[in-house]
């Protein structure tokens, strides 16, 4: 029973709960994926994978609830990041498994899809639940690169990845035609 205690529990049910507003918390999810508290990092990991379980997205803003209280924090960029990754069953039938800072799992579907954003800069993500995103760290994303195919659509190279039978697109390239051979 106590190990079964210790074990990962995973979110709470937050979609269910809509508790008053009681103010802001001096609590910020900086970029690089670290929590702080009063301007300190958190460093226990027990005590962020808590706080992540209650996190809550409401239009571009985050929340820590309970049943009966909700608190806003700030969030530099996604709240959570994926620090590993692995692929399963390579081939046709591949699966891509994402590991977070907050020790969740996530395998890339339909309802978990990579999204990349940003002309200049690649901004990875990955859909974790409900509306929270984990921002691909920058060696996973390597990999994951590594790990694509790509094809020719319209002039452009598409680069993406399978996942769960379906393609999820990394970005784009324009098909440099070379010289004029007339």
């Amino acid at each position: 029973m106590i190990r079964r205690l210790q074990g990962p529990r995973g979110p709470a049910p937050v979609h269910l709960w809509n508790p008053p507003f009681c103010g802001d918390i001096d609590l910020r999810i900086a970029r690089d994926g670290v929590w702080h508290h009063e301007g300190r990092p958190i460093r226990r990991q027990a005590m962020v994978n808590l706080f992540a379980s209650i996190l809550k997205r409401e239009g571009d803003e985050y929340f820590l609830v309970n049943p009966v209280e909700k608190m806003r924090i700030q969030v530099d960029d996604c709240p959570f990041l994926v620090v590993d990754m692995e692929i399963r069953n390579p081939g046709q039938e591949q699966a891509i498994v994402f590991f977070t800072n907050v020790e969740e799992t996530v395998e890339v579907d339909a309802e978990h899809p990579i999204r990349v954003t940003g002309v200049e800069e690649p901004h990875p993500a990955v859909h974790v639940r409900g509306g929270l995103d984990a921002l691909l760290s920058r060696p996973v994303f390597y990999r994951l690169v590594a790990a694509a195919r790509q094809y020719r659509e319209d002039g452009e190279i598409v680069t993406g990845v399978d996942s769960n039978g379906r393609f999820f697109e990394l970005g784009r390239s324009t098909v440099n035609p070379g010289p004029d051979p007339g």
